[in-house]
């Protein structure tokens, strides 16, 4: 680890820290129906809302129906992007004239944006128009985030209130939480990526020429699409010259800001943030890593004021910290040691300047070099976010296993906007539950008893994920059309299917993109992975919620289990690493830990 890349990544750090306490302070206000300062400038919008929607504001509502709203608004949602994606020919603000997307993709991807998942099975800037940018995707992002925190908040509600059914009103919980979190801040956010050169515009796509042609190989295929080979089974290719390029345009910065702060990823342009119109310098770098985190971070925070106790949303933002960073500290270290296999090329790894350290480049911009294309590939992974500024599938073995890993943990450090804290609370039951066995007493959180119900939901909830990542990548492995997606065969093409359907169980969206995963089987199977991973997830918690607000308050007693102290930080980031470890370790031990041990045993010293 350079001087350079520790600077870089306490830097980091120390901002996404500052920001968590009044971030977190005021998204409590605003969720408590508290006056947060912009209620007085955009009530009004608000109020136009629940008008025209027939909201009752002061109606709360049972977890059930607070479920049942949520799946509607959803639902609906989804058929909202399904529709406009198959209909964009005929609607405005398309002067590329993009057809119809084709309906298994057209239905992964509507599931995946309603989902906050934003997998993206295609090129953006070659298949969806600028109206489909905007209405269907972008608008999507605000939903599908503030949905996530809505249902937290009903969770800290269920937490902190006694003898109860209500858990407040899905309704009002969205739009406050779009009105005055979401939007203010990817207004703030947009605003500055443009002044940072983003695009944001509604322009036809530029041809500019060339100062000097340039010649490149392009391969030769049939008319099937399928390449041409020479007698000795090489494909063929001919040389031509090019003196002009086509620059796509768009709304670009709207979309790039509510990605990064509703944890959504999904790129405008199919290489994400390692585009320069999304992401042209290092401060636009900069700011797009601190609104990853900047949001789920003090959603701990406003979890201690909602509770009335503060130390305990410390308790677990220092739990989600220790599991995250020393994570990027190894990522970091693991692509700084470079690729053996290059080095057997003869190709130099060395540093040329202090400031920028050799190491493993594959894949990587060098506007960000390696130390931020590594704290990124933690954080979209540790979060739900899964924009990339470089190419996990270039990483190191082990470099590529870190990302993939966060994900393995269940995106709890720190997960998604409201289901990463939702997540980690599942987990803080289980914590309660086993502690609570260990002393032989009746485990307890916060004056609630932790019964048989609320470990049956958080088994569930925690249980989900590894079970649906596994099977879909078990049904992939064995069967001719998933593996037929690969181009890389052996434990690489495994780490692929694996990657794949982590990141879409887990709402992440990020991939490996050695893995050609638009067909008809990843779309259908990705499609059904993305759903079960955010509503079948969803549904245990809101149950939890609606059990423990029913429950009286219980005294704290001399057995009780302090849940914000140092012994309770440990016990609940082993269970964390241990259900992490123990569901996923095989399939790791198949993947990347085997690939590390080939490249290593042939080429390393």
């Amino acid at each position: 680890m350079t001087q350079a890349g520790l600077v870089q990544i306490l830097l980091y750090l120390l901002v996404v820290i500052l920001c968590v306490k009044p971030l977190g302070s005021y998204m409590a206000a605003v969720y408590s129906g508290k006056s947060c300062g912009l209620d007085m400038v955009l009530g009004w919008l608000e109020r136009i809302a629940y008008r025209t929607g027939g909201i009752n504001s002061t109606q709360e509502m049972s977890w059930k129906t607070y479920l049942s709203a949520m799946l509607i608004f959803n639902f609906f949602g989804l058929l909202a992007v399904y529709g406009c994606q198959r209909l964009q020919f005929y609607l405005p603000l398309n002067p590329q004239g993009f057809p119809a997307v084709p309906p298994d993709l057209a239905l992964n991807t509507a599931s995946s944006f309603a989902a906050n998942t934003n997998w993206q099975a295609y090129g953006g800037e070659t298949t969806m128009s600028y109206f489909s940018q905007m209405a269907a995707l972008t608008v999507q992002n605000f939903l599908s985030a503030a949905t996530g925190m809505s249902l937290l908040v009903a969770m800290i509600r269920g937490i902190a209130r006694h003898e109860t059914t209500k858990l407040g009103n899905f309704w009002v919980d969205t739009v406050r939480g779009i009105l005055y979190i979401l939007l203010p801040l990817a207004f703030v956010l947009a605003m500055l990526l443009v002044s940072q050169g983003v695009i944001q515009n509604f322009k036809p796509y530029q041809t500019v020429s060339f100062m000097q042609p340039v010649s490149y190989q392009e391969q030769i295929t049939d008319a099937s699409g399928n390449p041409v080979k020479d007698a000795q089974g090489h494909p063929k290719a001919q040389m031509k010259i090019a003196a002009s390029q086509l620059l796509p345009m768009g709304p670009v910065a709207s979309q790039i800001a509510i990605k990064q702060l509703g944890t959504n990823g999904g790129g405008f342009f199919n290489v994400n943030s390692a585009h320069p119109f999304e992401n042209p310098t290092p401060l636009s770098n900069f700011l797009e890593m601190i609104s990853i985190l900047l949001i789920p971070a003090a959603l701990c925070y406003t979890y201690g004021i909602m509770v009335n106790d503060r130390r305990q949303g410390w308790a677990i933002f220092i739990a989600m910290a220790i599991l995250f960073v020393p994570l990027v500290f190894v990522t970091v270290a693991q692509e700084q040691q470079g690729n053996p296999a290059f080095t057997y090329m003869g190709i130099d790894q060395r540093p040329d300047h202090a400031l920028y350290p050799g190491g493993n480049m594959e894949g990587k911009e060098s506007r960000f070099g390696i130390t931020n294309s590594s704290i990124w590939a933690a954080a979209t992974t540790a979060t739900s976010n899964g924009s990339i500024n470089s190419m996990h599938d270039s990483y190191t073995p082990l470099g590529g296993l870190i990302p993939l890993w966060l994900m393995h943990l269940g995106e709890v450090a720190f997960g998604g906007v409201g289901s990463g804290l939702y997540g980690m609370l599942m987990l803080v039951i289980i914590t309660v539950f086993v502690a609570g066995l260990m002393v032989g007493r009746t485990p307890e959180y916060l004056g609630k008893k932790i019964e048989p119900f609320e470990m049956k939901m958080a088994s569930i909830g925690v249980l989900l994920m590894p079970l649906a990542v596994l099977f879909f990548t078990g049904i992939a492995v064995v069967t001719a059309v998933g593996t037929g997606a690969i181009e890389n065969p052996g434990a690489h093409g495994f780490t692929e299917m694996l990657y794949a359907f982590t990141s879409m169980v887990n709402n992440n969206g990020s991939a490996f993109a050695g893995l050609n995963a638009n067909n008809r089987f990843y779309n259908l199977a990705g499609g059904m992975a993305i759903l079960m991973g955010r509503y079948w997830i969803a549904i245990p918690a809101l149950a939890i919620a609606g059990s423990l607000a029913r429950k009286k308050g219980a005294p704290v007693g001399l057995g009780t289990l302090a849940t914000h102290t140092p012994l309770f930080i440990f016990l609940l980031i082993s269970v964390v690493i241990v259900l992490g470890a123990l569901t996923f370790f095989p399939a790791l031990s198949l993947g990347p830990i085997v690939e590390h041990l080939m490249l290593w045993g042939k080429y390393g010293r």
